[in-house]
Parts: structure tokens; C-alpha cells; sequence
């Protein structure tokens, strides 16, 4: 429990770092004129890099990864998944996660993150999406639109199952996080959190999150 709840206080540490610059981007750039979308004669100051709520209490792994860096999601989802989506979804989902790694420098800590999101968040995905069809309800990776076509929109175990896979969606951002430990030796940190340090975090954890991710895949086959 110990080591969850440390892990726990990495991510948190993480996340917030994350909005912090977020919200600086937002603000020079607002300052700088460059916030805004223009709607005939009116502009709206709306730019957003980041929604911290949608990450702190998600409804999903995808609404978490979509929600990190808006304007990156967006780029990622424009010139390198629709792009790859000829190679199949999961192929498309796992090259627009290496680019993104890519993207962050050469780090392998971050490509296991970012590679791990990927195999997460396709399977999360897939998974919500047969349970939808099945069930006929509300409950895909992304909020369903006013009016859809499901018949469960809003019932008592429609929100206790969301509310489920958001647990879900937390416990493997505890995880991830653990990664980026802010009480790591100098060493380590002047070295880079290579593959050894990946590992050995993870290890503590006892591979918890690709095990349940893993579990989650061989409940989707069973149920396809």
C-alpha cells in the first residue's frame, strides 16, 4: 500500500508540473495575442493546452491521454494517426504513441510510458466499445453525445460501471507515474531513468497495470 500511495504522490507531482506549463503556454500566449479563434467579428479567447480535471477524475484512459496537451493530441491525431490508419487502428494507435515518444527526445522511461498508453488505451477502447454493443448502453472510452441511440443513458449501473473504468483509469496513471519519482538520487536523475530504473519502479509494482491491461485484452477475446 505504501509503495501505491508513493506512486500515487509521483504521478500527482508529475501531473501538476504538466499543468503548471499548460497554463503558463496559455497565458503568454493569450498575452501575446495568439489565444483566441475568430468567429466572423467575434473572438473568443478559448485556447486550452490542458484539462486537469478530465485527467484527475477520468472517465477513461483515452479521455486522459486527450486531455494531457490538447494542441499535441490534436497535431498527433491530424498528421500521424489519420495518416496511419491504412496500417489498421491498432497499428495507427501504437505509430502516433512512438512519434509522440519521439517527439519528448530520446528517453526511454517516457517510451515505455507512452508505448504502454498506447497498448491501454487501444484495448480500453475496444473493450468499452464491445460492452457498449452488448449492453446497449453509455459506456464507451468517450462521453456519448445529447440524444445518442443507446438505451442505458444515465441508469444507476451505467454510471457505477463508468465510474469503474475511471478507477481503472487512475490506478493505471499511479502506475505510469510511479516513473517520475521526485525523491530519486542525483545520480539517477543525471544518468536518465534509463531502462534498469524503468524496470525496477515497475517491478515494485509487480507489473500490476500491464497485468490487468493483459487481463482486460483476454476478457475482450472472450466476449468478441
Amino acid at each position: 500500500m505504501v509503495r501505491w500511495l508513493r506512486a500515487y504522490e509521483s504521478a500527482s507531482s508529475f501531473h501538476f508540473s504538466n499543468y503548471f506549463v499548460g497554463f503558463l503556454s496559455e497565458t503568454t500566449a493569450t498575452l501575446a495575442g495568439a489565444g483566441f479563434t475568430e468567429e466572423k467579428d467575434h473572438l473568443r479567447w478559448d485556447l486550452t493546452v490542458s484539462r486537469p480535471l478530465n485527467v484527475e477524475l477520468p472517465r477513461s484512459m483515452v479521455e486522459v491521454v486527450t486531455s494531457w496537451n490538447l494542441p499535441m493530441s490534436r497535431w498527433l491525431n491530424c498528421y500521424v494517426f489519420k495518416n496511419s490508419l491504412k496500417l489498421g487502428t491498432f497499428s495507427a494507435i501504437i505509430v502516433t504513441y512512438a512519434a509522440s515518444a519521439l517527439l519528448h527526445g530520446l528517453s526511454f522511461h517516457l517510451a515505455a510510458v507512452l508505448l504502454s498508453l498506447g497498448f491501454i488505451t487501444y484495448i480500453e477502447h475496444v473493450l468499452r466499445k464491445r460492452l457498449s454493443a452488448i449492453f446497449n448502453a453509455c459506456i464507451l472510452s468517450k462521453r456519448c453525445q445529447p440524444g445518442c441511440s443507446h438505451r442505458h443513458n444515465t441508469d444507476l449501473w451505467v454510471r457505477l460501471l463508468n465510474l469503474l473504468f475511471g478507477a481503472l483509469a487512475v490506478f493505471h496513471l499511479a502506475y505510469l507515474g510511479s516513473l517520475f519519482d521526485m525523491d530519486a538520487d542525483d545520480s539517477v536523475e543525471e544518468q536518465g531513468y534509463g531502462m534498469s530504473y524503468t524496470i525496477h519502479k515497475w517491478s515494485e509494482l509487480s507489473w500490476a497495470s500491464h497485468w490487468v491491461t493483459f487481463g482486460c485484452w483476454v476478457f475482450y477475446r472472450l466476449i468478441s
